[in-house]
């Protein structure tokens, strides 16, 4: 039974298809394993046993009488806490919102339900979607399932955990400068930033407006191809949707990568640890043994994306937040108060300059392109830190060293795809990610499938 928990959604789509699995035995299942682990992991903040069982039995009666809705139909899938639930908290895991009950429900979440996803839960998360460690003082900091002493990276630190602790089939993360990228790397799980305005943000309470991405998080690539058929669209609430023809992700999965031209920007060699650089050279021999042309290129111009991702991020954060850092200054914890504080600080010249630059690196991810189909790199340089007692320090310290890897793609609005790729010295997942160009979603999920058919990643089995 404890497998059962471990099953990508690919493998239990038939199942429940067949009506060989029901899915309310299956969302107990989980919904067990939730109460028995996660008082150790802290994964969600606001587990929703009650919903997610009548959820679960009105999908079994769906099924029962011929009406299947596709892949997704009694999937339990974990929600991050800054989608907005209408009638259910939705925190962002921050004391300011321990009591914000949304009248809506963000769109993203309206179409996984729609589809018949089971929602087992709302997810913890590093406070506010601004923060890296996955630490979280008002709702319990979220473990690393692999070993409790790590972090599980953020912000979507509960999405990547409870995915590696098998306390939830999929879930949903959000990427401002690599929330879901970073943690999708040190707890070993497949995570996808789509395209700027592919999937619809209306509803997830914002970090950075110009940055913001709502995203996939699951244990398969395949998994994240049948959330994204689901979750891509225009939305005619989001100024920032994009009204583009939405291909069908789990076509041609199997194309694999054989003639697909992969650059690996100079950028991302430098300032790796010994064990996230011995990975990347073992992942490059085994790219090439697929297939792949591999070669090194140069862009010199994202050595100008910690300067514009900070600036915007900080900027557009505290504007967000000025009038709470005004009044409830101190509900804030230690680490977003500083760095929202510190974007109180930007003035126009620098913001108007760090939109210069991004615009410098979006050409240079254009011209790029014009000679190679996917741009390759280690998700983040370092390998996943223990919890350090001095938590603030630590926290804004893994943004520095980690930032400068995850914003890029960010800046540019490009897709990125974060794959697992091994395991450090300690045990703890390594990860990389492929880069797209614009709207490339549907070979980056190709590239990454043949990467996950020969390196398969097993999660632990145990109770």
């Amino acid at each position: 039974m404890t497998e059962l928990a471990f099953l990508t959604a690919t493998e239990i789509a038939p199942l429940i298809e067949s009506k060989q699995l029901s899915p309310v035995e299956l969302t107990e299942h989980i919904l067990n394993r939730i109460d028995t682990i996660d008082p150790t992991i802290y994964s969600y903040i606001t587990p929703l046993h009650d919903l997610a069982l009548k959820q679960a039995r009105e999908a079994e009666n769906e099924i029962m009488y011929g009406r299947y809705k596709g892949p997704l139909h009694g999937i339990p899938i974990g929600i991050k806490d800054n989608f907005d639930t209408k009638g259910i908290r939705t925190t962002a895991g921050s004391k300011l919102f321990v009591d914000f009950i949304p009248d809506k429900t963000a769109t993203t979440v309206e179409k996984l339900l729609a589809a018949g996803g089971i929602m087992l839960g709302k997810l913890n998360m590093h406070e506010l979607a601004l923060g890296s460690t996955g630490t979280n003082q008002t709702f319990g900091t979220t473990q690393n399932p692999w070993n409790i002493e790590y972090m599980p990276g953020g912000s979507s630190g509960g999405s990547s955990a409870a995915l590696a602790a098998g306390l939830a089939t999929l879930a949903t993360g959000t990427d401002t400068f690599g929330s879901i990228r970073l943690p999708a790397a040190m707890c070993g799980i497949y995570g996808l930033k789509p395209t700027y305005g592919l999937v619809s943000t209306y509803g997830v309470i914002p970090s950075a407006w110009s940055l913001d991405h709502a995203g996939p998080m699951a244990r398969s690539v395949s998994d994240l191809a049948l959330m994204l058929d689901v979750m891509a669209g225009f939305d005619a609430d989001d100024p920032a949707s994009l009204h583009v023809p939405i291909p069908n992700y789990t076509e041609d999965l199997n194309k694999g990568m054989r003639g697909v031209k992969i650059g690996i920007p100079k950028y991302y060699l430098e300032g790796l640890e010994s064990d996230v650089e011995k990975l990347f050279k073992n992942a490059i021999t085994t790219l090439k043994g697929l297939g792949a042309e591999l070669i090194e290129i140069e862009i010199p111009e994202l050595s100008m994306a910690t300067f514009s991702g900070y600036v915007t991020v900080s900027g557009e954060a505290s504007t967000f937040h000025y009038e709470w850092l005004q009044t409830h200054v101190e509900d804030y914890g230690a680490d977003n108060r500083i760095f929202l504080l510190s974007g109180t600080l930007t003035n126009t010249p620098q913001y108007v300059k760090a939109q210069q630059a991004r615009r410098k690196m979006v050409k240079a991810f254009h011209n790029a392109f014009k000679d190679i189909d996917i741009l390759l790199g280690p998700t983040i340089p370092i390998t996943t830190p223990a919890f350090a007692q001095n938590w603030v320090d630590q926290n804004l310290e893994v943004i520095r060293r980690c930032l400068p890897f995850t914003v890029p793609v960010n800046l540019t609005g490009l897709p990125s795809l974060a794959v697992p790729m091994g395991f450090d010295q300690k045990g703890i997942p390594v990860g990389m990610q492929f880069i797209g160009n614009h709207l490339s979603e549907k070979q980056l999920l190709q590239v990454g499938y043949a990467w996950e058919r020969i390196n398969p990643f097993r999660f632990r089995i145990a109770d």
